[in-house]
């Protein structure tokens, strides 16, 4: 609205004491301030989200903060909030108080409260009160956009009321106005009447409400009012459709996603020519940076500042720039990441004691075929490899995925430290910086699928490790089988690295356990080799990849990013400079609330369109 572009907007109206607060409480489920005389001062912004979180959360927004506050606070620090803004006393204000509700069970609507309409000032308020508030009213009744909800009472004859005077001015036809009626329960004869003859031209059909009355909670309010329009012998003739709360919300919500889908593609040009016409504006203004030959220098010079500050912190570990934030002492996290990687690979090494061999016997029964004697047919050894390589596959993935989302966090942030004075660069910036990473990602998983295939396919590797373990553990089978065929010996046999092996169960695969023995530690001993590679190849894989970005990869990716299709192209650095008149920081604001108006419309539309 600051724009001149209106969004829409449910506005409450009406006369003093018709009872739109409480309307609005029944609405919310919370109180707000009552008392005598005008309790509304400011124009209040009512956000209530539907949250399925038990506890609420309310906030007020006022004066550039954000004010937390609670059910039980919320009449007190309205009030508050409302002498910040409009001064102590009984004065009114134009400047708006936003309230915004995030609780179970209430519908998703914007509201806008504004001061009651009274025509006499009482002690404490100005001469002109009436004026005053007339023309708040006026300001946000008068666009098109603005969905007039009009409260008014049910005692009073509605052609009297000034709150209708106001919004047949504006609303002829009463396309865009819903009428209120409050206090059905003091007042119902007469009231069917009324709400049908509609003499006052309520496009949008009335409904009739009963307020809540003292302490009621208001479940209890809402159970009355049922009661009240299912049994009174008056008011239960009026049509369901035309009564209580809930259907005032249902109606509600569904003028309100109407009216977006009405007005949303005129609210998206305006947004654009507005956006538009002050970008220009701006660049007619005297610049320091005159050419695109000029915003280029001066982008290749943020890029080397910014090259520069990933070398230190992600290659050489100097972290003086960013003395107070942990998260970009990278070598230091990156490190934690690796341990943490490295040490779950190893834990997935099965070196249990626990049915030892019966893996080895089972794939060895499996395997066994019309041949000679003592040769171990390959197929053995590479269905245990292959069960141990799927068991730790998901781990490498899992983990160039977070270190590169590591990354992708520290790069952006970096570059949008050292585009700050250009914030028109910003969105392109790290959209760049995105597609860099998602391209260095796609590479590393790609790349690791790749390594653990290899493993899964064959078994090599010519590190002496493998033959000095396989014979270190080859000289405990010695004494396995004498045990085993010793009946009288100790059911507990010691072999290094597995501990106390129990005996029992192998009694019976005599003929088995010697050869089972052999492949069990040569699985042992090459499933070392393979853990050492999975670690130490993607921890090389990740450094080499993330110095290639550094050094090589990132300055021609962004800047191809940036003055491509979708970049927009370097020219929009020609808008800023650190030393700026008044007229083009005025400009600047604009254009940050126009951008600001188009994702609120993008919020509006993702929460009204999913439902509708």
């Amino acid at each position: 609205m600051q724009e001149g572009i209106q969004l829409p907007t449910i506005v409450v109206v009406g006369d003093q004491s018709s009872g739109k607060s409480s309307v609005l409480e029944s609405l919310a489920g919370i109180s707000l301030p009552r008392g005598q005389g005008i309790c509304t001062r400011v124009p209040l912004i009512m956000r209530l989200q539907n949250n399925p979180n038990p506890d609420p959360e309310l906030f007020l927004e006022f004066n550039e903060k954000t004010v937390p506050t609670d059910e039980d606070k919320i009449a007190d620090d309205i009030s508050i909030a409302t002498e910040e803004i409009a001064g102590k006393g009984k004065g009114i204000s134009g400047n708006p108080l936003t309230l915004i509700v995030k609780k179970k069970g209430v519908p998703d609507l914007t509201m806008v409260d504004l001061p009651g309409i009274t025509r006499v000032p009482v002690h404490g308020q100005p001469e002109d009160i009436y004026e005053q508030i007339s023309k708040i009213i006026m300001e946000f009744i008068t666009p098109e956009e603005s969905i007039i909800l009009n409260v008014l009472s049910a005692s009073v004859d509605f052609s009297t009321c000034e709150s209708i005077r106001m919004s047949q001015r504006v609303d002829k036809t009463g396309q865009r106005t819903l009428a209120v009626v409050t206090k059905a329960d003091k007042s119902p004869e007469g009231l069917l009447e009324k709400v049908t003859a509609d003499d006052v031209n309520i496009g949008l059909g009335y409904v009739c409400v009963r307020n809540r009355i003292g302490d009621e909670s208001y479940e209890e309010a809402r159970v009355e009012e049922a009661n009240l329009f299912d049994n009174h012998p008056l008011l239960s003739k009026i049509n369901k459709s035309m009564v209580g709360i809930p259907v005032l919300a249902e109606k509600l919500v569904r003028i309100q996603a109407t009216i977006i889908r009405r007005c949303l593609p005129e609210i998206v040009r305006k947004i654009n020519d507005k956006l538009s016409a002050n970008v220009q504006e701006l660049n007619k203004l005297p610049k320091h940076l005159n050419s695109v030959a000029e915003a280029m220098t001066s982008f290749l010079q943020i890029l080397g500042s910014a090259k520069e500050t990933l070398r230190k912190i992600l290659i050489q570990g100097e972290f003086d720039d960013y003395p107070d934030a942990p998260e970009m002492h990278c070598t230091a996290r990156l490190r934690e990441m690796f341990d943490k990687y490295s040490n779950e690979v190893r834990s997935k090494n099965d070196d249990s004691s626990k049915n030892f061999l019966l893996d080895e016997i089972e794939v060895l029964e499996e395997t066994k075929s019309i041949g000679l004697p003592n040769f171990l047919p390959k197929a053995v050894f590479l269905t245990l490899l292959q069960r141990k390589v799927k068991g730790i596959s998901a781990i490498p993935l899992d983990f160039v995925e977070e270190t590169w989302n590591y990354i992708e966090t520290v790069l952006v942030s970096v570059l949008l430290r050292h585009c700050e004075n250009y914030p028109q660069l910003i969105s392109s910036t790290r959209r760049a910086a995105k597609n860099l990473i998602a391209k260095k990602k796609q590479q590393s998983i790609d790349w690791v699928i790749d390594i653990v295939e290899m493993e899964n396919l064959t078994d090599y590797t010519c590190h002496p490790e493998y033959s000095t373990t396989w014979n270190k553990l080859m000289a405990y089978q010695a004494t396995l089988m004498d045990s085993i065929d010793d009946p009288y010996s100790d059911n507990v046999v010691k072999i290094e690295r597995f501990g106390g092996i129990s005996i029992d169960h192998l009694r019976g695969f005599k003929g088995l356990v010697k050869e089972a023995y052999d492949v069990k530690m040569r699985i042992t001993a090459y499933w070392d080799i393979v853990m050492r590679r999975m670690v130490d190849n993607v921890a090389l894989h990740l450094l080499f990849s993330i110095k290639n970005l550094v050094n090589k990869e990132m300055q021609g990716e962004i800047i191809e990013d940036l003055v491509g299709p979708q970049g927009n192209g370097l020219e929009r650095m020609l808008d800023e400079s650190p030393f700026v008149a008044e007229k083009r920081n005025k400009l600047k604001r604009s254009i940050k609330l126009l951008k600001e108006s188009k994702d609120v419309v993008a919020n509006i539309i993702d929460i009204n369109f999913e439902d509708y």
